[in-house]
């Protein structure tokens, strides 16, 4: 169901003005208007969800094969050779806009940007930390 308060939903319905790069029934790429390099884009999808955890699995099916589609276009139009898929799932993580969408960010060899700093698990860690995720799955 569209939010009227969602920006995205707004673009969605035309109301907002955006630079569209691909459009399905259930799913838009629009040019991030704050491109870490050319040719970032964001995957939303029409329906309204706050965040990957809200949609629904068939929603986040088509969203990662339509995002496939345009990351190779990315890649092949504008002549790059990788890119990051980011997700940012909530306010602490980044998340600016709760309407589920996902950043295809092409990447250079020389841009500057670098991966997160990663930490290390002291003695025995890792499995106390790995059965209290694997307690949750359902």
């Amino acid at each position: 169901m569209p939010n009227g308060d969602c920006v995205f939903c707004q673009i969605v319905a035309g109301d907002v003005p955006s630079t569209k790069v691909a459009e399905s029934e259930n799913m838009i790429a629009i040019l991030d208007v704050n491109p870490v390099n050319f040719g970032h884009t964001l995957i939303i999808p029409k329906k309204h969800s706050s965040d990957m955890l809200d949609a629904d699995d068939e929603t986040l099916k088509e969203m990662i094969l339509f995002t496939k589609r345009v990351a190779q276009a990315i890649l092949t139009g504008l002549n790059y050779e990788a890119f990051n898929l980011e997700l940012n799932n909530g306010r602490i993580a980044g998340q600016i806009i709760p309407h589920l969408h996902w950043h295809i960010v092409p990447r250079t060899a020389d841009d500057g940007l670098l991966h997160w700093p990663g930490k290390k698990y002291p003695g025995g860690e890792a499995e106390k930390v790995a059965a209290k995720i694997r307690g949750q799955i359902k």
